[in-house]
């Protein structure tokens, strides 16, 4: 009988660590090809391209910043999983930005006037990590950290109606915290890719790299 017991109890404690253990929802290396379950808005055919290294998206003219919502090659899927526990949104991003306010973003998006951004960002002269939240066209700047380093992988942490920010360079396994707000909820959500305020005269390529979704076990 002893043995019995401490085989069903071992049984359970097996159960239960696979059952609390971190799922991958969704994952997207960006190599080949787009994965199944995106779709553009506002496409420019000629702007972004899926290379051995990753998705690259011509860096264009263009804001969804504020009211003007006319980025170009704006990419989102929609949040399949109910936003149960912890979910958590990752992507590489990497970009050498020239132009003021010239930015890539991973972004928690309702529609073009209602999303949080998290992102890659040159402001007035300096490289920056950005996070920013915007409810009907109105924006709020969360945080304006300096970055060292032209390549970030950034993530959000979304938990009942709060989203936390976090980000790492590649001289670091250590997420840092950006910040955090409430969740500007306007209909369905979906996770957003956004390129935009880049040099009409010149031709940036921004690239993203290991796009992953995760619903986490705490």
């Amino acid at each position: 009988m002893r043995t019995c017991t401490r085989l069903t109890l071992t049984l359970a404690l097996l159960v239960a660590s696979v059952c609390h253990a971190d799922e991958v929802v969704f994952q997207d290396e960006f190599i080949g090809h787009l994965g199944e379950g995106w779709s553009w808005l506002r496409e420019d055919r000629k702007g972004w391209r899926v290379t051995p290294h990753g998705l690259e998206v011509r860096i264009q003219p263009g804001n969804m910043w504020g009211s003007a919502n006319n980025a170009k090659n704006v990419l989102l899927r929609t949040v399949t999983v109910p936003v149960q526990g912890k979910l958590e949104i990752s992507v590489g991003l990497t970009n050498q930005p020239t132009a003021q306010f010239e930015q890539v973003d991973l972004v928690w998006y309702y529609d073009d006037s209602h999303m949080v951004k998290l992102g890659q960002e040159l402001v007035d002269g300096k490289l920056s990590l950005v996070m920013g939240r915007e409810e009907a066209d109105k924006t709020r700047t969360i945080a304006i950290i300096p970055l060292n380093a032209f390549a970030v992988r950034v993530r959000f942490l979304v938990s009942g109606h709060r989203i936390h920010g976090q980000f790492r360079t590649p001289a670091s396994e250590v997420w840092q915290t950006a910040g955090e707000c409430d969740l500007p909820t306007h209909g369905l959500p979906k996770v957003s890719l956004q390129c935009y305020q880049g040099p009409a005269d010149a031709e940036h390529w921004a690239r993203l790299t290991e796009f992953r979704i995760r619903r986490l076990s705490e």
